[in-house]
Formats: structure tokens, C-alpha cells, sequence
């Protein structure tokens, strides 16, 4: 869909410089989702990899970072193989809910309540980051932290429209469960990509 160089905005990974790569094509359908226009994956053109590695390789960071949509949809093996060979470490942004593929050196992974993940993502998992939008997101947030490796970070974020309210019940919540961090989306409160 696009492929952009900026600041990691959030999860354990904010404030490195990185070139991301959204992929098109999601079927998880959040509705707060704020990149829906990547949902269709073929009104987006396909792009050669030697082309987007080349892309990549403009920018003097080596952090890709592959997201979407859900970029699990497509086989990513190729891609990250030939990232790495370019140099570059490789980090995903999934909800899991298809099948892990691509060789990572950093797996963020952030459930959604409207697909429910693979089972291949919670031992990949490096890195677990919950939107919290009400009140029950905790609970989902539980669940899935009872899954993930004892080394696997294991991030809070309120989803944006909601932070004003959902930031002081997420940062008491974090009090009273410390293994818990905050994680916020500081690329918009600084007004970047």
C-alpha cells in the first residue's frame, strides 16, 4: 500500500528511526482502525520486493518494519528474507490471525476481539500490545498475556479516540500489575506518519 521512513511511533520499539512497510489487504475489520484504506488489498498495485528493499535501503536506518492491514496475509518469507540480507532487522505488526511466515527479529503482537489469533503467533511473540478501548479490553488483555512467553513485553496502549478517558483507568491497571508497560502512539501527538 505504501512504504514511508520515520520514528517508530509505538510498542518497545518507539523512537528508533524506521522504514515501514504497509502491506494492503486486513480482514479483521477493527472500527478504529486508523488506516481502513488498506483494507482492500487489490485496489493497491503490487510491487516487485527487489523493489521495495531498494526503496528501503534510500533511508540510512536498517529497522523494516511490516505492517497493514494485517500483513500476515501474505507469505512473508521472501520479503524478510532479502530485508535481511540487505541488512536490515525485521519487526512485525500482526493481530495473528493467520498463520506466522517471514523470518522476524521482533514480533509485535496485538490481538483483536473481532478475529481471534493463530496459535502459531503466542511462542513468536516478542512483544504483546493491547488496545485498550473500554473497560473489558483488560480481561482480553489477560487472556492473551496467560499465552505469550515469560520474556514476551507486554504493552497497554489506549486506542486514540479514547485516551483522554481510557489513560487513567490504563495507568492505575498498570499500578496494580506492574509486568504491564504503557505504550502510546507519541507519532501523533507529534504529528508524524
Amino acid at each position: 500500500m505504501e512504504a514511508f521512513y520515520t520514528l517508530q511511533g509505538e510498542g518497545a520499539h518507539s523512537g528508533k528511526a524506521a522504514y515501514f512497510i504497509r502491506l494492503g489487504g486486513c480482514d479483521v475489520g477493527c472500527h478504529w482502525c486508523d488506516v481502513k484504506e488498506s483494507w482492500e488489498a487489490d485496489v493497491h498495485p503490487k510491487q516487485r520486493i527487489e523493489d521495495i528493499v531498494e526503496g528501503a535501503l534510500r533511508y540510512p536506518g536498517r529497522l523494516a518494519v511490516i505492517t497493514g492491514g494485517e500483513p500476515l496475509m501474505h507469505n512473508l518469507d521472501e520479503l524478510t528474507q532479502r530485508l535481511r540480507e540487505a541488512g536490515f532487522k525485521t519487526n512485525i505488526e500482526t493481530s495473528g490471525a493467520h498463520p506466522l511466515s517471514g523470518h522476524w527479529d521482533w514480533v509485535c503482537f496485538s490481538p483483536k476481539k473481532f478475529k481471534s489469533p493463530h496459535e502459531s503467533i503466542y511462542a513468536a511473540a516478542n512483544e504483546l500490545k493491547v488496545i485498550i478501548y473500554n473497560a473489558s479490553d483488560f480481561a482480553f488483555a489477560e487472556e492473551h498475556a496467560s499465552r505469550v512467553g515469560s520474556d514476551c513485553v507486554q504493552l497497554l496502549q489506549p486506542e486514540w479516540s479514547r485516551t483522554e478517558r481510557m489513560l487513567p483507568h490504563i495507568i492505575e491497571y498498570i499500578k496494580d500489575n506492574p509486568r504491564w508497560q504503557m505504550s502510546l502512539q507519541t507519532h501523533k501527538y507529534m504529528n508524524i506518519p
